[in-house]
């Protein structure tokens, strides 16, 4: 009767994503994983190329489309992808990280199979485990709007994608060696646009029309500026949110961060510089250029780089405040983005989470509200749960910073599906940070410098906030957050500065439900990579 019962349940999740298939178009990749020498810098060192590239291919799609990644890892050891900004409704097994997904063995493959289920916009992915992307593996996801859906940005003769970043010369192994002896990296030794150093990425344009370009900032740890001489550069989605739409001469994209901005090639025919420059870098700035080609010059680029800010941190905060989500614009559905007014709902719990640096038994490591992220071991958080075999304390790190010591733990924060919660970042560090929630887009509903108090929320945007997946919080500030809790399971949050992701400032977030229908969370994919302590439980998962 249990067979029976299993089988009946096997065969309903089978048709939902039949179902799911039929009603959207698929798309096919197959990606071949290798190690490479590339020189972006003017060093040979070893990179991690996708099909031969660096970066990697680009994945176009449609809201709704399923698009099925084959992977083939030809490194020497595990590798998992996962996909920023990408939401993977229900489905927190392919989220492509350490405590959702089993890596991908060295001769190994293994299909992602995803929905980019109501979703538009600028994206990106990148290799989530042992420092990998230090070496590449990155590439874009443009999410396109349905045909019949109303396109609120005006018409745009291309679409380029901007992948920008600091870049060491070094192998990603010896900075992975260098974090896993307890110490901090050195400084960066320059910045890249698409994997090339000064004046290495061209983009080619007519006079008189318009691009877009994606830009997404795709680094280590830096805060970038990102400019275009003579032209000015009018923003129009960020991260799946059709902004309103304002000009700027130029753009902080902090690490992990993406935006898009039209452009019109109105200027002169000649050669223009494509300036980026490091942020918030007080002994050093870092500056890298390409090349904005008008097709009918002769001229190439010359003279001074345009100057950009550099340390500036009130001309930046005043930017992001005036990013705001264009209410009457639709976004992958026909509807207004504004037709969910977030700030007439009230939240149900309070969430601070305070950011810390120390040494811990004689290395360096980072934490969240003192606890420094450590894996339980080889078993995936997700997998654990789903097939209840605990190693792990749902609810074991507290709502606010209980300061005294880091410790090492598995840190995981358990919350309530369906649940509508603030969430505040506190830095009272010196530098820029940028945190990142998988599985969501969040309304950035204020920041500003000093202590947040309960009083901050008097100057809390409720009306038009950004609605977005990744947020900077700036030196000794706070950043606060709107999350409606609608998508199930296990979901990373963490700090983009990926040597402290490294060394511990991350922790999962299980939106747990007890409802085990499929309206609320998928079952485990059927070709799920199994590893650690569930290594044996797919015979037992069919039949028991």
């Amino acid at each position: 009767m249990l067979l029976k019962k299993m089988i009946v349940v096997f065969l309903a999740s089978l048709l939902l994503v039949l179902n799911t298939v039929a009603e959207s178009p698929s798309r096919f990749f197959e990606w071949n994983v290798t190690y490479g020498t590339i020189s972006p810098l003017g060093v040979p060192q070893q990179g991690i190329l996708i099909n031969g590239q660096f970066p990697g291919p680009d994945i176009i799609s449609f809201t709704n489309d399923m698009v099925f990644v084959n992977v083939f890892n030809n490194l020497d050891e595990p590798f998992l992808i996962s996909w920023s900004g990408v939401q993977h409704r229900k489905n927190s097994f392919v989220d492509g990280v350490w405590g959702t997904t089993c890596p991908i063995p060295p001769g190994k493959n293994f299909t992602y199979t995803m929905q980019m289920k109501d979703q538009i916009g600028s994206f990106y992915y990148f290799p989530s485990l042992g420092f990998h992307k230090a070496a590449g593996g990155f590439g874009s996801i443009r999410i396109f709007t349905r045909p019949s859906v109303p396109f609120p940005v005006p018409a745009y003769s291309d679409d380029f994608i901007v992948l920008i970043g600091d870049w060491y010369k070094c192998n990603h192994t010896k900075l992975r060696a260098i974090l896993d002896r307890g110490h901090k990296l050195p400084f960066p030794d320059g910045i890249l646009i698409n994997g090339r150093g000064p004046n290495g990425a061209t983009f080619i344009v007519d006079q008189g029309n318009t691009y877009r370009l994606r830009i997404s900032n795709v680094g280590l740890e830096h805060s970038l500026n990102f400019r275009i001489e003579g032209h000015n550069m009018t923003l129009v989605e960020v991260e799946g949110t059709h902004t309103i739409q304002v000009s700027y001469s130029s753009l902080d994209i902090h690490v992990g961060q993406s935006y898009s901005v039209l452009i019109t090639a109105d200027q002169a025919p000649k050669d223009y510089y494509i300036v980026v420059s490091s942020r918030f870098t007080f002994k050093k700035v870092l500056t890298t250029t390409g090349v904005l080609h008008y097709s009918n010059s002769n001229s190439p680029v010359s003279g001074p780089i345009p100057n950009g800010p550099t340390i500036e941190v009130g001309w930046s905060l005043h930017q992001a405040r005036s990013i705001r989500t264009n209410l009457t614009a639709n976004g992958p559905r026909p509807n207004p983005q504004g037709s969910y007014h977030y700030g007439m709902i009230n939240t149900t719990r309070t969430i601070r989470l305070g950011s810390s640096a120390a040494q811990v038994n004689g290395k360096q490591r980072y934490a969240v509200n003192s606890l420094s992220f450590v894996p339980t071991d080889n078993t995936p958080l997700k997998l654990a749960d789903y097939f209840m075999i605990g190693g792990f304390t749902p609810g074991n790190i507290p709502d606010a910073p209980p300061g005294g010591r880091i410790h090492l733990d598995t840190s995981v924060l358990q919350t309530d599906y369906k649940a509508f919660i603030e969430i505040i970042f506190e830095n009272k560090e010196r530098i820029v940070q940028s945190w990142h929630i998988d599985g969501y887009a969040f309304w950035v509903v204020g920041m500003d410098g000093g202590r947040w108090t309960p009083a901050s929320r008097n100057r809390y945007n409720l009306r038009d906030a950004v609605s977005r997946s990744t947020t900077q919080v700036y030196p000794r500030s706070w950043t606060a957050i709107y999350i409606a809790l609608d998508n199930a399971g296990m979901w990373n949050i963490r700090s983009e500065f990926w040597a402290r992701q490294y060394l511990g400032q991350q922790l999962y977030m299980r939106v747990y439900t007890t409802s085990t229908s499929l309206q609320d969370e998928y079952r485990i994919p059927a070709n799920a990579l199994l590893c650690g302590k569930v290594s044996d439980h797919q015979n037992k998962t069919i039949l028991s």
